[in-house]
């Protein structure tokens, strides 16, 4: 839900279709009951269960290029923006988990970017990938978290955080 959050504030921040975007981002990890041991699979078999049950290619292809695994780099801006907030929405969770409250709301977009210089913090969400919203998406690193963290912020709730 932290993906699809994301997504949606993303597509709305550039005129997308908030509904085709939050899709992408609450299904990319459709097919992880299935795949979860092996990564080769991971997002090939959620983009066909995806076609398959009638939903765009774009939803598709985003979920398809997600997986970094596989080296198809993606095209669209919603694949660029599934590509790049996935591991983000990881890293905003860690963050939020290791302050007192372990609440997003008290958590900053500084204390994001300190994390984030953090290389041995949350080892799993990938820097690299994250800045890529430089390049695929036009936005600065402070930008791009500054979005996707008031997202999830706004359904903390939802989150349990």
């Amino acid at each position: 839900m932290a993906v699809e959050a994301g997504m949606k504030k993303l597509a709305n921040y550039f005129g997308q279709n908030e509904e085709e975007w939050g899709l992408a981002g609450l299904l990319h990890d459709i097919d992880y009951e299935l795949t979860k041991d092996d990564l080769q699979r991971h997002s090939l078999v959620g983009a066909e269960m995806v076609r398959d049950s009638g939903f765009s290619n774009e939803v598709a292809e985003a979920i398809k290029t997600h997986n970094q695994v596989h080296g198809y780099p993606p095209k669209s801006l919603m694949a660029k923006a599934l590509f790049c907030i996935d591991p983000l929405t990881g890293l905003i969770v860690a963050a939020a988990l290791v302050l007192p409250s372990r609440r997003l709301k008290d958590l900053t977009v500084e204390s994001v970017k300190n994390r984030f210089r953090e290389k041995s913090f949350a080892r799993g969400a990938d820097r690299e990938v994250i800045s890529n919203c430089q390049e695929y998406l036009q936005l600065s690193c402070h930008d791009f978290i500054a979005l996707v963290l008031l997202a999830m912020q706004e359904i903390d709730q939802t989150l349990g955080l």
